[in-house]
């Protein structure tokens, strides 16, 4: 049976707990913001299947979420999950009113977030925690957030670094972004022989403070790129916009809320890259991003995703005419769905049955599902675009002829290596892995044809170019689709993907409990006073 435990008001009995050296609540910790168990894709897909294929070992999960997102556990979840811990980053307990120095805690916070939020490290995370730690079970949102010396806090933070922008909205993006921060610092932390993150932001800072107050190793898997996908997202948002203050200083830095935003998600994953002993990506495109960032370079490897080849390649659709199209993905932007529905309407001028069907969740953002809804209308679609929902894709892929993704961001689709292995060709943006899926990794021998066609981002044209060449040309549809099934055949083989999983969890299982260590460098940044002593 699960355990499930509600950061906002843990029990009072795992609060006291005190543990032996060699005690834990599970072999692996998963630290999982915005996937399993409440929201269904390809990520939360590859935890479930990790926690299923691991079934000797015992798993933790600390779920980061959103209030709204924390509806129901979308996954039958396996009996190896022995707890579930719930981190709203919206909310943050009470805590006490006052104590004893909340003041002088308050002033000794400022140096270290101020360099967290801008540039970020884990010689700052440590600070914090440092800082906090003696105050642990009398802090929360009345002290952190609501006090008066938070506010001087606050108003000293924007004095010194921020004061061309417009206060009132640096203050909600403070009191958002720190919620979020002091969430995963007060949540009740299991005990775990290896800590696991599944994306830097705050799963990954979770994963920072693992490491801080444990000793006990960490791992960070990165699908797609979670300060990357952040960069895009704050690119698009309309609640966002140029709050500097107009100034008519020549060279005088310019700020702009955006920037607050990006160098704060940017901030917490080198904190996470500086703390973790393993750092796995999906393919070479994301390790070079990843080493950009500040991931150290001996601790970063790559371990594609992978399908259970034999189970998909029975869904393989028959011989037919060649008229399904599906777009398989969440309904919200980042996927781009507009320009899916653009190249339907083109493609119908062509090829006037074909039929398109959009398999995915469709709440995430039901704003923007509204106005998906309303371009099928514009084009006149209505007949021959569907929005499914979520479905069991293994009940569609027979009757699906062509795979369509446009995606403004993407790491290394599961669909398209699900789809591929079943046979079916696919129409992609390029973007993450996706060149590499259909055209061969560098290392391919023997060279295999194109599984399909790769397009600009945001191309509508070109998307319904690649859809309509294979609904209508046999040769080049048969010659994608055997190419497409030996490619993933050969290079992306679940069993390898097990396999490798279960040696890092056994090895960083038995490595022994040590204590996590500054750079010189970051100790003479942190504490000089102790550094010249």
């Amino acid at each position: 049976m699960v355990t499930q435990i509600n950061a906002i008001n843990p029990p009072r009995s795992l609060l006291r707990k005190q543990y032996q050296p060699d005690e834990y609540d599970a072999d692996v910790c998963l630290l999982l913001e915005g996937t399993y168990p409440y929201v269904t894709g390809g990520v939360s897909n590859w935890v479930h299947d990790v926690i299923g294929m691991q079934s000797d070992k015992t798993f933790a999960l600390f779920c980061i979420t959103t209030e709204d997102q924390v509806k129901n556990i979308r996954y039958e979840m396996p009996d190896n999950i022995v707890s579930l811990t719930i981190v709203s980053i919206q909310t943050i307990r009470a805590g006490a009113k006052r104590f004893r120095k909340q003041r002088h805690l308050c002033r000794e916070l400022e140096k270290p977030l101020v360099n967290l939020l801008e540039r970020g490290s884990a010689a700052d995370l440590m600070s914090i925690i440092h800082s906090i730690a003696p105050f642990k079970a009398q802090v929360g949102s009345n002290s952190l957030l609501n006090s008066l010396p938070a506010w001087e806090l606050v108003t000293s933070m924007y004095s010194h670094s921020y004061d061309d922008l417009s206060f009132i909205d640096f203050f909600w993006s403070w009191r958002t972004l720190l919620t979020g921060l002091y969430a995963g610092l007060l949540a009740p932390l299991p005990r775990a022989k290896v800590y696991h993150a599944l994306s830097t932001g705050y799963a990954g800072l979770a994963a920072a403070r693992a490491k801080i107050e444990t000793g006990r190793p960490v791992m960070l898997t990165e699908h797609g790129l979670y300060t990357n996908e952040r960069r895009i997202e704050l690119a698009m948002a309309d609640w966002l916009h140029d709050t500097s203050a107009p100034t008519l200083e020549l060279g005088k830095r310019h700020n702009d809320l955006r920037n607050v935003w990006i160098n704060a998600f940017s901030a917490y994953a080198l904190a996470c890259y500086e703390t973790c002993d393993e750092i796995i990506t999906l393919h070479e495109v994301n390790k070079e991003m990843q080493l950009h960032d500040g991931a150290p370079a001996d601790r970063l490897s790559v371990i594609p995703n992978g399908v259970d080849i034999d189970f998909y390649g029975k869904l393989k659709p028959p011989q037919r005419p060649r008229r399904t199209v599906a777009f398989i993905g969440r309904v919200v932007p980042i996927k781009d769905v507009a320009t899916f529905i653009q190249a339907c309407n083109f493609v119908i001028k062509q090829v006037p049955d074909a039929e398109f069907l959009v398999m995915g969740p469709t709440e995430e953002d039901e704003e923007y599902f509204a106005r998906m809804q309303s371009l099928v209308e514009q084009f006149g679609l209505t007949n021959n675009l569907k929005f499914l929902g979520s479905v069991k894709l293994s009940e569609y892929l027979p009757k699906t002829d062509v795979i369509v993704l446009t995606s403004i961001s993407e790491s290394q689709p599961l669909v398209i290596l699900e789809g591929g292995a079943a046979a079916i060709p696919v129409v992609t943006t390029n973007v993450g892995a996706c060149w590499e899926m259909l055209n061969g990794r560098s290392d391919e021998r023997p060279l295999l044809p194109p599984g399909g066609y790769v397009t600009p981002v945001a191309n509508a044209h070109a998307t319904a170019k690649g859809i309509i060449q294979l609904l209508t040309d046999e040769a080049s549809y048969n010659s994608c689709s055997e190419a497409m099934q030996k490619r993933i055949q050969t290079y992306y083989r679940k069993s390898d993907v097990d396999a490798a999983y279960r040696e890092l969890y056994t090895r960083l299982s038995e490595q022994p409990t040590t204590p996590f260590q500054l750079s010189n460098e970051a100790e003479e940044e942190v504490w000089p006073e102790l550094a010249s002593a």
